[in-house]
């Protein structure tokens, strides 16, 4: 439930050095639909990076268009399928969201102890609702549907050769950093990358940190002809 403002220190500090191209998944009912969206609109081949749900339709990317992704990003997301007891805790959010009290399920769904102690909480957390709020209760109820049936990728993960950077907050309670070390150690090319200071939304939290980590992975080394022209972030 957030656009481009989700990872504007990035796109202020790359695109003075690369082309940026920001593809929120507010079309498609399934992970599948969402990638479909984002490779139509997407360069012929580009560096992806992507955060929580935006991760998990990056790897579903992967998974089906490898040659096209040049570099892959994986920010505070998870390679598995969703639990039952999420999932049914999840649909409680979409009932409220459908009944008029989006505001009510956002504020379930993305607390302020998602995010690091300090001056800046109260504010990310905000803006993020306020996201939320512009992109209304049919996009939150279609991406929480597309949580719940999240395919696992694990399998995709251990036959990537793609170079990867996996980050995430340290305090991220959402996605802790152990299932990053996971999905990390199944990956051949992986780097696993701890940004301090930040929780669930590391690219508001420490933004100098996870600029200068991105600008770092997009300089590194790819497979012979895979040239990368383009970032897109989802």
């Amino acid at each position: 439930m957030s656009d481009s403002r989700g990872f504007l220190p990035q796109i202020v500090e790359l695109s003075w050095e690369t082309s940026v191209h920001v593809a929120p998944p507010l079309t498609g009912e399934t992970i599948e639909e969402m990638g479909d969206a984002i490779l139509a609109r997407a360069p012929e081949q580009f560096a992806l990076c992507g955060h929580g749900l935006g991760g998990m339709i990056a790897m579903d990317i992967l998974a089906r268009a490898p040659e096209r992704v040049t570099r892959l990003a994986l920010m505070d997301t998870n390679c598995q399928s969703e639990l039952p007891k999420v999932a049914a805790a999840r649909e409680e959010r979409i009932v409220a969201a459908r009944a008029g009290r989006l505001a009510e399920a956002m504020q379930d769904e993305l607390r302020p102890e998602h995010i690091a102690d300090g001056d800046q909480r109260d504010a990310i957390w905000q803006m993020m609702q306020d996201m939320a709020l512009d992109l209304g209760a049919e996009t939150f109820i279609r991406q929480s549907r597309a949580m719940q049936k999240r395919p696992d990728q694990q399998g995709v993960l251990r036959k990537s050769r793609t170079p990867t950077l996996v980050m995430c907050g340290e305090a991220d309670t959402l996605f802790p950093v152990r299932r990053h070390e996971f999905l990390a150690h199944l990956m051949l090319k992986a780097k696993l990358e701890v940004v301090p200071g930040a929780g669930h939304l590391p690219a508001l939290e420490n933004p100098n940190a996870v600029s200068a980590s991105l600008r770092n992975w997009l300089s590194w080394p790819i497979s012979a002809g895979r040239g990368a022209s383009s970032a897109t972030w989802s």
